[in-house]
């Protein structure tokens, strides 16, 4: 049995039989990739996730509904999903035996060969991760946007795109879960806090996210903002910097520059707001280090659509704006949408809370809102902390009911917000699902 991981090769992988825990969209594609090389493999769940029984039609021997311990005495390896816990009996039970444990990213990252662009950050990855993929493919370069996306890295082994660039969202997650990861191109957007729930500490987190930084060679680039101490120290990789009047790529009277060289008109970005200026910046100095044509970026900025679920304009009848911002699963993203929108805001808050701290948006619910609509588990947290704003606070309980009581209160001028702060798991499947379900709720009550 193998019990260390050689960090010399990125293609290296341990000896199988393979075990891989959570059998979600990341580890099905896990499993999957692995099967298809041959290699033995048994899949477990907690519980009993859409699809993972499929499975066992392509060879993996799937066991749902178990905490799995049982089974890590007849592998070599495994392979954790990003949404397990170090805490889960199987992997527990791996570490205690000294059994090498991957997570999805690392796999897939060890199973492809293209060249990697990854991004993280507490705000603004899929928007960034996205646009970048955007500006590639704008400038002819063929590349595939993968990671916390939705789009699993491993599922792109074995196929054409995992010869080629990939561009990868990688969540705190996913990067805790890291033994060799060493993106050729790393950004980091921004550190706030986040999955304090899962992480226990602020500085776990961090912690966390900067190990993107931790095994890149003096070869591979750093994209950093302008100030952010907490990257000195990690890794070997060149720096380039974003967001400050001395950055390598910054703002200035009305253009987006690069050393000097004005690149686009701050004009050609069509999202709303000063932070996603600051993901331009990110993006397009991403490319740049990456070789992309600089004269092919202004184009690409302005032809970049939002994302869906990211402060996205989904209507704007009887002069009331809605906007879905179901991908703000935390505070810092949601004080950053207040302040893109500005004032006259009817927001919808509320769901898992993640062990947050609700007291920052006191102030920003003062001072942007008219009201405040409660939804889901962290309701009545909300409620104690939002309830001396001075702004109209109800908890409305669900997403169906807050939608009807902003659709009777918002005026012409005014704006109705779904920016939750928190995570989406207490009523819907995720993110995605809680934000179609909101633009249903919409288009049925225009």
């Amino acid at each position: 049995m193998s019990n260390s991981l050689s960090l010399e090769n990125r293609s290296d992988l341990p000896d199988g039989p393979w075990l891989v825990c959570g059998l979600a969209r990341s580890g099905q594609s896990a499993a999957a990739a692995l099967s298809a090389r041959g290699e033995r493999v048994i899949g477990i769940d907690a519980s009993s996730p859409e699809g993972a029984s499929a499975l066992a039609e392509s060879g993996v021997e799937v066991h749902l509904d178990t905490g799995g311990e049982a089974f890590v005495s007849q592998v070599s390896a495994v392979v954790k999903s990003p949404g397990v816990p170090d805490s889960a009996p199987a992997v527990r039970a791996a570490r205690e035996l000294g059994v090498p444990v991957l997570g999805e990213l690392e796999l897939g990252w060890r199973m492809t060969s293209g060249q990697v662009i990854a991004v993280t950050g507490t705000n603004g990855k899929t928007t960034t991760t996205e646009l970048i993929g955007h500006l590639l493919r704008e400038s002819g370069e063929d590349c595939s946007v993968v990671g916390n996306v939705g789009t699993p890295i491993t599922s792109v082994v074995g196929t054409e795109a995992a010869l080629k660039t990939l561009v990868v969202e990688a969540s705190s997650f996913q990067l805790e879960d890291s033994v060799g990861f060493a993106p050729d191109v790393a950004v980091l957007l921004n550190l706030g806090a986040d999955h304090i729930d899962r992480h226990g500490t602020v500085a776990s987190y961090r912690e966390a996210k900067l190990r993107i930084f931790d095994r890149q060679t003096s070869a591979d680039i750093a994209v950093v903002p302008e100030g952010e101490e907490s990257v000195e120290g990690r890794g070997e990789a060149k720096r380039v910097t974003f967001g400050g009047s001395d950055s390598d790529m910054k703002v200035s009277d009305g253009g987006i520059y690069w050393r000097g060289v004005r690149l686009a008109d701050t004009n050609d970005f069509s999202l709303p707001g000063e932070h996603n200026l600051l993901n331009a910046q990110a993006a397009a100095a991403a490319c740049l280090m990456h070789g992309t044509d600089p004269g092919t970026l202004a184009d690409g900025l302005r032809t970049f659509e939002a994302v869906p679920h990211r402060l996205q304009l989904i209507s704007d009848q009887g002069g009331v704006r809605w906007y879905n911002d179901s991908k703000a699963t935390n505070v810092d993203s949601t004080l950053t949408a207040l302040k893109a929108v500005g004032s006259g805001v009817h927001l919808i808050l509320g769901g898992d809370g993640k062990g947050q701290d609700f007291l920052p948006l006191r102030a920003a619910v003062a001072g942007h809102c008219v009201s405040v609509h409660l939804i889901g588990e962290a309701e009545g947290q909300l409620f104690e902390v939002l309830s001396e704003s001075g702004v109209h606070v109800q908890q409305d309980g669900d997403l169906k009911l807050a939608v009807a009581s902003c659709a009777r209160t918002a005026r012409s001028g005014e704006s109705v917000l779904l920016s939750p702060a928190c995570a989406s798991f207490d009523q819907f499947r995720d993110f995605e699902q809680r934000g179609e379900e909101f633009c249903s709720l919409v288009e049925a009550s225009s």
